[in-house]
């Protein structure tokens, strides 16, 4: 009985481990008004546990974000911006594999 518990046990941690995937997203932030907006940008946005990496175009105003989907959440991205000064929404999503 213990053995068939532990394989259920087993089988559901890897079944969770599975789910979770690296996005990539891309903010439209239409504040980014000047050269030191990225800088400000960047760093509300590394403050975010299960982000991997930032990259920012001062010229199209937009942050793109790749980050792991079990530690953190779109919305809390675009919560950063705006909480920094600088709100954002969500122009794309993609999945990596």
């Amino acid at each position: 009985m213990k053995t068939i518990l532990y394989a259920g046990l087993l089988l559901c941690g890897l079944a969770q481990n599975v789910s979770a995937e690296i996005r990539t997203v891309t903010l439209l932030v239409p504040g980014m008004s000047c050269p030191t907006c990225p800088i400000t940008i960047r760093k509300a946005l590394k403050q975010i546990d299960g982000v991997n990496h930032i990259q920012i175009d001062y010229d199209s105003k937009t942050a793109t974000v790749t980050f792991d989907d079990e530690i953190t959440a779109q919305d809390q991205l675009t919560a950063a911006t705006n909480h920094a000064g600088y709100p954002s929404e969500i122009t794309s999503r993609t999945q990596q594999e």
